[in-house]
């Protein structure tokens, strides 16, 4: 076997591909997708209101925008920034008494950079055009006497693989989660995943056919009524470290990715 396509299917064989939405796609990029209620005027100017933020975030990496005072009159002329929309019935083949009037649908807005880079100026920020490095993920998990680290073939890991993927696509980040068999050559389970350094996660994650690691782990608080997740990310010298508390698992990886976008596009401390 060539010696190529020998290291392709080891890498395949390490790592398993969760997203790939490059960020120099401009007509991906620049898009931003919400649920609405039906299709009525009212609902789509909400929806309008939501992608904006979205987009600005999913453009610059910056999460910080939707705070600024300026966005208030932006969101209310959302709609003018808007190129083209559609939706998708999110019921679509299933027949209820409603008809399609209140049924939810998913709103895609479309925009250009000629119109949202502009904005972006307006808010002191810019475009991240840069290729977004593959993260991949080192989550250790724990829940009373339950714990493990999140792979991509353990079946207790199902729902946080998918919910993972849902917290990334939005910002159109590219993740990856490695096999048991990885971590355990690596000798990196749970337990030692909270030990080990940035530098030797992230030349885990380039053995394995990404370009960094994000690390963390969440662990169950009754008092907390919920997930305390803490995160870990370096580049450029420099480890950052972000934590969020009493959360769902689906709201402590979208801090995760939130967190990493932050980083990577250069708009600093999460």
């Amino acid at each position: 076997m060539p010696g190529f396509l020998r290291l392709a299917l080891v890498a395949i064989g390490l790592m398993v591909c969760a997203t790939a939405h490059p960020a120099s796609a401009n007509d991906d990029l620049y898009s931003a997708r919400t649920i609405v209620t039906g299709q009525g005027e009212q609902n789509r100017q909400i929806g309008f209101k939501a992608c904006l933020d979205a987009v600005l975030v999913r453009v610059s990496g910056d999460q910080r925008l939707p705070k600024k005072p300026e966005m208030a009159a932006l969101r209310d002329k959302a709609g003018s920034f808007v190129a083209e929309f559609r939706y998708r019935d999110r019921m679509e083949g299933i027949h209820d008494e409603q008809g399609t009037h209140d049924r939810p649908h998913d709103l895609t807005c479309l925009y250009k950079p000629a119109v949202i880079d502009p904005v972006l100026a307006s808010l002191g920020s810019r475009p991240w055009l840069a290729e977004r490095p593959q993260l991949a993920i080192f989550l250790a998990t724990e829940r009373g006497a339950r714990h493990f680290a999140l792979t991509a073939d353990d079946e207790r890991g199902a729902p946080m693989r998918e919910s993972f993927v849902n917290a990334a696509d939005p910002l159109a980040m590219r993740i990856a989660f490695p096999k048991a068999s990885h971590l355990s050559e690596s000798r990196l389970d749970d337990k030692a995943l909270h030990q080990t350094d940035m530098a030797a996660l992230d030349k885990a994650a380039k053995q394995a056919g990404a370009d960094q690691a994000l690390a963390g782990s969440i662990v169950w608080s009754d008092k907390e009524l919920g997930w305390i997740a803490d995160w870990r990310l370096a580049t450029g010298g420099k480890t950052y470290h972000w934590q969020v508390r009493g959360v769902s698992f689906d709201e402590a990886f979208r801090v995760a990715m939130r967190g990493a976008a932050q980083v990577l596009s250069g708009n600093g401390q999460p």
